[in-house]
């Protein structure tokens, strides 16, 4: 049984950047997907990035490419999430996920761990 814990939310003003972390324990040596997905106020969740734990491919959803990276620290099993130029819109609950299967598409089902989330809002 795998267990994520979300760190590193907080409130910005819009241009500005935050880095989240996601530590993974309960899972030694464990290959497949890392995610970040993100739940807006009244809005559907919605894919971010992912990593593949095993070689660092990495994929990203459409509306945070350029701006967002993801990355990982196989040392500290710990996932991280560098945002840059941060929009209101990106102001949501973000959530980290685990998940067996490659490709890392960003797919919640495709997720069978998930942690409990971290706020991020970004006043304009």
């Amino acid at each position: 049984q795998m267990q994520l814990v979300e760190s590193g939310g907080d409130s910005v003003q819009a241009g500005g950047s935050l880095r989240l972390s996601c530590a993974a324990s309960g899972a030694t040596n464990w290959r497949g997907c890392m995610a970040w997905f993100r739940q807006g106020l009244g809005k559907e969740r919605e894919g971010v990035a992912a990593i593949y734990s095993g070689g660092g491919s990495t994929y990203y959803g459409d509306s945070v490419k350029g701006r967002f990276t993801v990355s990982q620290d196989e040392a500290k099993n710990t996932v991280y999430l560098q945002m840059n130029s941060l929009k209101p819109e990106d102001s949501a609950t973000y959530y980290c996920a685990a998940g067996p299967y490659m490709p890392c598409y960003l797919v919640g089902s495709r997720y069978k761990y998930w942690g409990q989330g971290t706020q991020v809002t970004v006043s304009s």
